[in-house]
Order: structure tokens, then sequence, then C-alpha cells
């Protein structure tokens, strides 16, 4: 018992609640009852502990103010965190803080008081060019077409490593092409199942941020073979995993390791800068607004619950107008002398 509590009535110390009990008690109340994935659970779990070191872990929960949290702020910027991480944090603890007001541990969330600046958040999504689009994709079906030609053969009924090897590259050629034909997040990818995918429609159910799910469609022929070929493998192969895609131990293909594979085949596709899954998924929302598409649509497509979300990537398309305009514009054939 710390010395704060035990100075306590015993009135008091039954409803006194240190910061580290109070952590335990949100991580293991709040993601019960909210459907987030582990990796959002890990976020709130590290930024919440960063609190608390610099708060005292030992401080009673009613004791949070708006001076403490204010003062964590000063600390992050003296410690040239970036906006959107500072940003971040000061969520988690705002989910904490209302967590608490709502069980009655706090009569009132200390955010109400707080004001804070973080300064713009001037970074544009990072995307690939069209030429390395364009060369990742080839490397993709290329590793497709030789999956297919191995898999056509007597090795398709074996069990063995050459087959297991082909399985892995139509396995990878498969994710490039969804990543980028459907724009989805490399951890909804990674949470495919098998009954997420209905290839008679070419859509997959996408489990989204925040528990919103989603549809996907695969409108290009190419994209809807190789998913076909794919899902076709796949089924072949028996596993206690009900997962899309599959490692080489027969089980769910992490996040780390769609990223791995993105990385080697760019290598392959000779494109030499690191390349992650989330820049595809940049990338063909930027081509799609590039082209056209409406921003209410490219919201859908991605699935973005705020539409000032997706605007972001209309900053690059303006660029490559303006670059374009620049460049072609008749008027600067027709000028005459000012």
């Amino acid at each position: 018992m710390s010395r704060a509590k035990s100075a306590l009535s015993r009135k008091e110390r039954e409803n006194y609640m240190e910061l580290m009990q109070a952590k335990a008690e949100f991580l293991a109340g709040y993601f019960s009852t909210h459907r987030r994935t582990e990796k959002t659970r890990t976020a709130y779990d590290s930024d919440l502990c960063q609190f608390l070191r610099f708060a005292g872990a030992n401080q009673a929960l009613e004791n949070l103010n708006s001076s403490s949290i204010e003062a964590w702020a000063a600390h992050l910027r003296e410690q040239s965190y970036a906006p959107a991480s500072m940003r971040r944090k000061m969520a988690a603890l705002k989910v904490f803080c209302f967590y608490w007001v709502r069980k009655g541990a706090l009569a009132q969330s200390p955010f109400w008081r707080v004001k804070l600046s973080f300064g713009r958040i001037e970074q544009l999504p990072r995307t690939l060019t069209e030429s390395e689009t364009r060369a990742l994709l080839a490397e993709a079906r290329k590793h497709y077409r030789s999956a297919v030609r191995a898999l056509g053969t007597k090795q398709a009924q074996d069990c063995n490593g050459r087959t297991r090897r082909a399985y892995r590259m139509l396995r990878n050629s498969a994710l490039v092409d969804l990543l980028f034909a459907t724009g989805v997040r490399v951890g909804e990818a990674s949470a495919l199942d098998l009954g997420d995918c209905s290839m008679n429609e070419a859509v997959f159910k996408i489990h989204g941020k925040g528990g919103r799910d989603r549809l996907a469609f695969a409108v290009d022929k190419n994209t809807c073979l190789i998913q076909q070929s794919h899902l076709t493998a796949r089924m072949r192969i028996r596993s206690e995993s009900s997962a899309l895609f599959l490692n080489a131990a027969g089980r769910r293909l992490s996040t780390q390791g769609i990223a791995a594979i993105i990385s080697r085949l760019c290598r392959e596709a000779g494109i030499g800068r690191r390349v992650t899954p989330h820049m595809l998924r940049h990338t063909v929302a930027t081509l799609l607004l590039r082209n056209g598409a409406d921003v209410r649509v490219v919201q859908e497509f991605l699935g973005h619950s705020s539409i000032a979300t997706t605007q972001r990537y209309t900053h690059v398309s303006k660029d490559h107008l303006i670059a374009v305009l620049r460049k072609r514009h008749p008027s600067f054939g027709l000028r005459t002398a000012m």
C-alpha cells in the first residue's frame, strides 16, 4: 500500500485507485466492449505507460488534472515529438479519462480545462511514382505466371518444397495485386479470412478500423484472375487457420510478413527506396483522384470515417495538376509581349 493510500480513511481507501491500477482496468474493460485491433490496444498501453512514467504511476486517479496533462504535452514538445504523435498520445489519454468519468471514478474529465496546440501536420502521403508502380505490378505478375506454371504440373498434387514455394509466389502476387486494387490497409489484408472472399462477385469483406466493416471490389479482370488462382491454391492447403493468406508455417500471415514480402518484391523490381504496404494504399488513392474520381468515392473506397482524412490526397493531386499545367498549358505558347 502506498503512503498516500495508507493515510486515508477506510471509506476513502475503498474508492482510491492509483493510475497504474486504473490503466490496467481501463485496458481490460475498454477493449472488452469496443472492437479494436491488438495493435490499437498495444498503442494505448504504450502511450498510457509513457504518461504514467511522467506523472507517477502511484498518483491517485482522482488527482489527475489539467496541469499534469499540459505539463506532459510540454514535455513531449521538448522531446521533439511530431505533432501527429502528440495528438495520438493525447487522444489515448482523453479516452482513458472519459472512460473513468463514465465509470464514476472521475467527477469530470480534466481535458475540459485543457487547451493544447500541436501545430499543423504538413506531412503528405508517401506514394510510388507511376513507373515504380508499373515495375512492382509487373514483378508481381511475373511471380504469378511462374507460380501458375509450377502449380499446373503434377507437383500441385504433392506437398513438396517446390509446390510450397510456388504457392508462396502466388500468394505474394495476390497480396500485391489486392493491396493496389482495393487500397486496403496492411492490417486489413492480414485479417482477411477465407469466408471474407467471394470471387463469384469479386468482393472482399474488409474488417476496418474502429469496427467499421466495408466491401472492397475487384474490378479489373486480371486482379480477379489472380485472386481466384490464389483462392483455389489456398483451399488445397490443410491448415487450422481460417486466414486467406498463410505464412510458411501454415498460420496467418502477419503484417510484418506482408511488409517483408513487399520489400522483397520491390528490390526484385529494381525499386531502390524503402516501400511500405501503406504506400500502395496512398498510391492508388492519389491516382484515383488524379484520374477524376470524386473525393466521396475515394473516401468510401478507403474506408475513411471522415472526408478530411481523404482530402490529404487532393493536395498531392493538385501538385501534379499544377506541374502538368505549367508544362502543357497552351497559354505558354500563346504569350505576347507585355
